[in-house]
């Protein structure tokens, strides 16, 4: 059974958060001013953000959460990368400063690259293909019986959901995101195309993962088959939750530039 006061505390796992949040406090205290701008304040809106992310990522992957995910319940799974592709990646990206993205942009070669790896149909393709490709039974049942391809895993979703989010919230003035009314069909795009995916959790007349067909019942009344179904309707209603949320930010942005839009041009 679960031992709910295990929190792991391996050192790639625990250093790698810490060696995070060192490296952003280093970049946004002492060395702002060298690196980017003596005018820079240190940005503590952003930052509360940052740091909000790393923790719920630790929750995530760190909190006996994974045990549950790893040994008994699929649903448990799917909330980690619910924790790790909406809240985790979204505060992420929220308290990382333009300057610093920017500057690091400036700095870093093949700009072109980047273009093409951040344009909304590249992200919509890595994040629809990484997770879809992680959820192929034998590849998922493979990351449950193996702690470093489940590690793997769980940095290909975070680094998916970053990509996800970029067109939406992309803190950047070189690689902006795009305007509300392509984000408006961007979400839309990933909805439809994230919609196999939940289909062939939802309606598979098998138990598609044998780590959760034979492992112990944590409830009585959830069997594995009640489990994958559960699993995948979090999966669907967190993500048609957020997409709802995001459409409706993103539609009244949308309106509310039109107006604007459209009042200069009468006034002229």
């Amino acid at each position: 059974m679960i031992d709910w006061r295990h929190w792991h505390n391996e050192p790639y796992l625990v250093g790698g958060l810490i060696f995070l949040g060192w490296a952003y406090a280093m970049a946004c205290g002492p060395l702002r001013r060298r690196l980017w701008g003596a005018s820079l304040v240190f940005p503590r809106k952003e930052a509360a953000m940052f740091y909000s992310g790393l923790v719920i990522f630790y929750l995530a992957v760190g909190s006996p959460l994974d045990q549950a995910g790893e040994r008994f319940l699929l649903s448990a799974h799917m909330v980690q990368h619910q924790l790790l592709i909406y809240p985790a990646a979204i505060f992420f990206l929220l308290g990382l400063p333009v300057w610093l993205v920017d500057g690091v942009f400036q700095r870093a070669p093949l700009p072109g690259l980047r273009r093409k790896l951040l344009h909304p149909v590249s992200c919509a393709a890595i994040y629809v293909g990484v997770l879809s490709a992680w959820h192929v039974p034998e590849i998922y049942d493979w990351a449950l019986q193996d702690k470093l391809v489940h590690v793997l895993e769980h940095l290909m979703f975070f680094v998916a959901a970053l990509f996800y989010w970029w067109p939406i919230l992309g803190p950047s003035r070189l690689q902006p995101p795009v305007n509300p009314g392509v984000q408006i069909l961007y979400l839309i795009a990933v909805t439809i195309g994230m919609t196999p995916l939940f289909a062939f959790l939802a309606f598979s007349q098998d138990v598609l993962y044998p780590t959760y067909e034979y492992a112990p019942r944590l409830f009585a009344k959830l069997g594995p088959a009640e489990d994958q179904l559960l699993g995948a309707v979090i999966m669907k209603l967190g993500g048609l939750f957020v997409t709802f949320c995001t459409l409706a930010v993103a539609f009244y942005r949308w309106h509310y530039h039109s107006e604007v839009r459209n009042h200069g041009i009468a006034r002229t």
